[in-house]
């Protein structure tokens, strides 16, 4: 595995460590289960980090030299890709594996370049420059170069692992065809997130009920429009865990930003800031809630609503992305337009005023978890995936 940025050693909360290092890390750890043996390839950001680790699960991690040896935010690394896939193609070379899996745009431009045809390279985006284009216009960060740079690799590539059906639609636009893409979800921690256990306390339901976001803290997740809903709920309080911790959640931009909307709107006394919750504390926290929301205006998976529905709680998410997938309308909760509170205060409060509608939202929720989003199950659609790619290794060598 190639994941230039995001390795499975790096600390949740660290910059640009988030889902996709947890995804890199659970899919290693239940390959190696499976009997495969894997590496995966990160760049060295610190000096002092040995040239490998063997991790307990079996898996091993190699910290590859490109660029400085220090931490540099991922929408600069593109320059240090050549460099990356330099070394990447030198360690091939003296020990070619049987398949490259690239995790994200920059770790499949090294990989393919790296492979030079005889190694069969299998890639997962995590994420499409052209949505985020899309969505965030003029205050995207990205290269300017990622769109043309993301539809080249997707062609080059011999097969593409997308995490949802909106994604391939996504790539079918950028002249990747349906028959090089299979869709593999992004899996959860099914023996840590369970309807089962313990609940954080919590106003009784009767005095008020409890709505909740856990995720990151950035303008784009859409918690704006949870605390604008909250003016049509005057019995809810929005609880968002998410952002730095608690101590510095006054000098974050996106924290005092909705604590002004609030206040603005004449709900701040509902609606409560945890900060960063430490990830064995968030099981306790979701089983708390009513309803978990979760209203991004754009998505490429949406780890988060799954999460919840693990732990048996109910969704109401916006119609985007991988979130079409994961909650199902009528099933385990319900979609809504993005940005628009109006339309979720109203879906919220019919949910809200049907406690057995809830209750079976709830039950729902975890079992489409269960069936479909396990770690188990996502590798061993990965492996047969792998597995296809592993039998053209031969014949590309010989070409």
């Amino acid at each position: 595995m190639v994941s230039e940025h995001a390795s499975p050693l790096a600390v949740l909360g660290e910059a640009d460590a988030g889902g996709q290092n947890v995804h890199v890390a659970a899919l290693a750890d239940h390959l190696c289960r499976r009997g495969h043996e894997v590496t995966v390839h990160t760049r060295r950001d610190d000096p002092g980090l040995p040239d490998r680790v063997v991790v307990d699960a079996g898996y091993t991690v190699e910290h590859v030299p490109a660029g400085p040896p220090e931490p540099v935010p991922k929408d600069l690394l593109l320059p240090h890709m050549r460099e990356f896939g330099q070394e990447l193609g030198r360690r091939w070379r003296a020990r070619p594996p049987d398949v490259a899996h690239a995790h994200f745009w920059m770790s499949g431009l090294a990989s393919l370049a790296a492979s030079e045809g005889a190694v069969p390279v299998a890639l997962t985006y995590h994420a499409l420059g052209t949505v985020k284009r899309r969505h965030l216009g003029e205050d995207d960060p990205s290269p300017a170069d990622r769109l043309d740079v993301e539809r080249r690799i997707g062609q080059d590539a011999d097969h593409i692992i997308a995490t949802c059906s909106d994604e391939v639609f996504e790539l079918a636009a950028m002249g990747v065809t349906h028959r090089r893409t299979t869709i593999v979800p992004c899996g959860v921690d099914l023996a840590r997130l369970r309807p089962d256990g313990p609940a954080d306390d919590r106003v009784p339901r009767r005095e008020r009920h409890r709505l909740i976001y856990v995720g990151r803290l950035v303008e784009r997740k859409g918690v704006e429009t949870a605390v604008r809903a909250l003016v049509d709920l005057p019995d809810a309080e929005l609880v968002v865990a998410g952002g730095p911790a608690a101590s510095e959640l006054d000098g974050d931009r996106e924290a005092c930003r909705l604590r002004k909307v609030a206040a603005e709107v004449g709900v701040a006394d509902r609606l409560v800031m945890l900060g960063g919750v430490p990830p064995v504390d968030v099981p306790a926290l979701l089983r708390s809630a009513d309803v978990a929301v979760f209203t991004p205006w754009y998505e490429p998976f949406g780890i988060a609503p799954v999460e919840a529905m693990a732990c048996g709680v109910p969704v109401v998410a916006s119609a985007v992305g991988g979130i079409v997938d994961t909650v199902a309308g009528g099933v385990t909760g319900e979609h809504v337009p993005p940005r628009r509170p109006d339309v979720l205060a109203a879906t919220l409060r019919a949910l809200l005023d049907d406690p057995e509608r809830l209750a079976a939202y709830g039950r729902a929720g975890a079992e489409r978890a269960r069936s479909r989003y396990s770690w188990e199950h996502v590798a061993a659609r990965t492996e047969t995936v792998y597995d296809r790619l592993a039998r053209r290794r031969p014949m590309a060598a010989s070409q």
